[in-house]
């Protein structure tokens, strides 16, 4: 019987819109019958900038347990799943510092071979998503990864209509998670580890 599918969910999140995205991914990959890790990066922002939000204490609080990404757990992995939501068309400073972690991986050649995806949210509708998912994979074409992004390739993803990853537009915190999303997300999940137990078992 073949081995499962190691798949790492590492992402950053502020006030709580990618950690749900998340944690729909990972019962989506539990589910088509994957190992999952899901690891969080480390947080940046001072103390100070956290309390002064309350969304954003919230979701600190909230996630506490999940643990802080290591490269270890990209090495593991057989499939790795980015999240963060998009700063100014860009991956958040706290995501990027994690990838930078990963030098020593790409310099062994430990980070090409797998396969890789992300996910996104933002304020307002569009406002960078693409492109923080395309900038995202520039990273991923210098590891040697191989990008497998859902595009049309399911009536959900019209829905959504991001055929780069799953997006969300969360309206400041007025608009939480919906069915629209969830649904993307288990099909990115589910394609995600589809592709690389075919990739396992070649």
């Amino acid at each position: 019987m073949a081995t499962p599918v190691k798949l790492s969910i590492v992402y950053y999140s502020s006030t709580g819109t990618i950690a749900e995205i998340a944690k729909e991914l990972r019962d989506a990959g539990v589910k088509a019958g994957a190992e999952v890790r899901l690891v969080k990066a480390a947080e940046l922002a001072p103390l100070a900038a956290i309390e002064a939000n309350p969304a954003w204490a919230a979701n600190h609080a909230a996630t506490v347990d999940i643990p802080e990404a290591m490269p270890e757990d990209i090495e593991w992995a057989d499939a790795v799943l980015f999240g963060s939501a998009t700063r100014f068309g860009n991956i958040s400073s706290q995501l990027k510092q994690f990838i930078d972690t990963l030098g020593g991986l790409w310099a062994q050649g430990k980070l090409a071979d797998k396969v890789y995806s992300g996910f996104t949210s933002s304020a307002t509708l569009h406002a960078g998503q693409e492109t923080t998912l395309q900038a995202l994979y520039t990273s991923v074409h210098h590891f040697g990864g191989i990008v497998v992004a859902p595009g049309f390739t399911d009536p959900v993803k019209f829905a959504d209509g991001n055929p780069y990853g799953t997006s969300h537009v969360d309206g400041q915190g007025t608009n939480p998670v919906d069915d629209t999303t969830r649904a993307a997300a288990r099909h990115q999940a589910e394609r995600v580890v589809r592709i690389a137990a075919q990739l396992k078992a070649a």
